[in-house]
């Protein structure tokens, strides 16, 4: 059984747009929390720990409160997608805690590419050259962004780009698991396994965090469940390749976000690698339209 609600192409670019909002929203308050700004500084672990927890916490008021039909869910592919995802999510905090947002976000971009090159031996998809090409010039632009010359590598840009890779594969779950199940179940299995995860995860490194952290960290997971409301609804009502596009506006968040709270300004590098990471994803998601229109 499917669950498609109506589409409604304004309304989805619309969700997306503001999903992005909020998604970068999450990178700047991972960031502060990584720095001694609120006090001493969190580890990755528990800034994801505390993004599960609150979103897990908002979700599930929302279940309570609506009561929705749960339908029997697909464990294997909930298990895997969240377990991925909960990997890529730390990785990214531990990225932003050193990097400007911009070069974190922009090489995060490459997660649909590796999912590309995944697709091949675990769902058996075939790659044709369009493919090939875009996944080459997204690759470009992250060698630019990582900057590869001895005076200004950033080993911290590896982070964000092992965050890319694990997304990818987390892609090829919610790949399985789309149309499957109501989007509200989703995200509620989703937050729920991934809480769980979190709080084994944390324990090594638990620290107790001040007032003004626990803030930071409520609006940090509060911000990440309306993202992924917005996000799975948006994707719902339009068009895989129409709104996709919409997406890479997390770029351009995260660089205002940075500016405004680190006075963080990006280089040209930063500008001329994150163009091409976009270019590349770009013709990536209009070759998967279509695609998707001739199938």
């Amino acid at each position: 059984m499917t669950h498609s609600p109506p589409q409604n192409p304004t309304l989805a670019a619309a969700l997306i747009l503001l999903a992005t909002a909020f998604i970068a929203g999450t990178t700047l308050m991972a960031k502060t929390l990584g720095s001694d700004a609120l006090g001493p500084p969190l580890h990755p672990l528990q800034v994801s720990h505390g993004r599960f927890l609150f979103a897990f916490m908002a979700i599930s008021s929302v279940v309570i409160a609506l009561r929705p039909r749960l339908q029997r869910p697909h464990w294997g592919l909930h298990i895997g997608r969240t377990t991925f995802g909960w990997g890529g999510v730390t990785l990214m905090f531990a990225a932003v805690a050193y990097i400007p947002l911009a070069d974190a976000t922009a090489i995060t971009f490459l997660n649909p590419v590796f999912c590309m090159l995944l697709a091949i031996p675990l769902l058996g998809e075939r790659v044709g050259p369009w493919r090939w090409g875009a996944a080459g010039v997204a690759l470009v632009g992250a060698m630019i962004l990582l900057r590869p010359t001895p005076d200004s590598f950033q080993p911290a840009a590896l982070m964000a780009l092992g965050a890319a890779v694990v997304m990818g594969m987390e892609l090829i779950f919610i790949k399985k698991l789309s149309g499957r199940e109501a989007p509200l179940q989703i995200l509620w299995i989703n937050n729920t396994i991934g809480v769980l995860i979190a709080s084994l995860a944390v324990l090594p490194v638990w620290q107790m965090p001040t007032p003004e952290q626990w803030a930071a960290l409520a609006t940090l997971g509060l911000l990440m469940a309306c993202a992924q409301a917005c996000f799975v609804n948006g994707m719902a009502r339009g068009d895989a390749s129409f709104v996709a596009p919409f997406s890479y506006a997390t770029l351009i968040f995260a660089a205002l976000y940075d500016f405004m709270g680190f006075n963080v300004v990006p280089d040209a590098i930063t500008l001329l690698g994150a163009g091409i990471i976009l270019a590349g994803a770009a013709i990536l998601a209009w070759r998967e339209g279509r695609q998707a229109k001739m199938a």
